[in-house]
């Protein structure tokens, strides 16, 4: 069986904050829990799961914000690349620059490496860096699943934005072509924002980094 995917399309920002279960274990991993947290609550309580960390893409507020209330409220530790560790300092600041709440910075139980596996009950998955958003983001893949998590580094027709501190159009180009497209044309991934694609899909159209862009057309 497939891991249970589910989401909620959460704050001002729209951010998809992901649940990703084992269906044997009920075991759940929460993925870039950016806001609205008692949301993410209701899909962990609707599957009938049961979180065992915090893990994220990477650490802008639209997708850090609400880690220190599960870590808070559940003890749950959390996960996230050391590339990130401006952005966390900076967790507060980011909420003040767009007239939002600041939510406290949250403490890292465990730095991410690339290449490492981590686990979710019986689901495996690898951890892939993928700078160029950010210094330190990284995709999730769960490789007998076809599934992979993508943040903000590839978008159904789209790419992350790179004009933040720390971005790079080079580096998130050579992520997505040199590093996701290779993982196969089948695999369905799931973003921070905007709904579900295949690596295929983009790697034919993808405007910014499929054939047509490397066409020129």
């Amino acid at each position: 069986m497939k891991p249970i995917v589910a989401w909620a399309t959460v704050g001002p920002f729209q951010e998809n904050a992901y649940v990703v279960g084992d269906p044997a274990t009920r075991e759940a991993i929460l993925v870039d829990p950016g806001d609205e947290p008692e949301r993410i609550e209701a899909i962990v309580a609707e599957h009938g799961l049961r979180p065992i960390y915090v893990i994220n893409t990477h650490a802008h507020l639209d997708h850090a914000g609400a880690v220190y209330y599960f870590q808070e409220r559940y003890g749950l530790p959390f996960y996230i690349h050391p590339g990130e560790q401006q952005w966390l300092d900076a967790l507060p600041i980011q909420g003040q620059m767009f007239g939002l709440p600041s939510p406290p910075s949250p403490r890292v139980d465990r730095w991410l490496a690339d290449g490492e596996e981590l686990s979710v009950g019986e689901k495996r998955f690898r951890v892939i860096h993928t700078p160029g958003h950010t210094p330190g983001g990284c995709c999730f893949h769960f490789p007998e699943d076809g599934i992979l998590i993508t943040g903000d580094t590839l978008f159904a027709g789209s790419v992350g934005r790179t004009d933040f501190p720390g971005g790079s159009w080079p580096q998130l180009r050579d992520s997505i072509r040199l590093k996701l497209f290779p993982l196969g044309d089948e695999v369905v991934f799931y973003s921070g924002h905007g709904p579900p694609s295949t690596l295929g899909r983009e790697r034919r159209d993808n405007p910014f980094v499929g054939e047509r862009a490397s066409l020129g057309l």
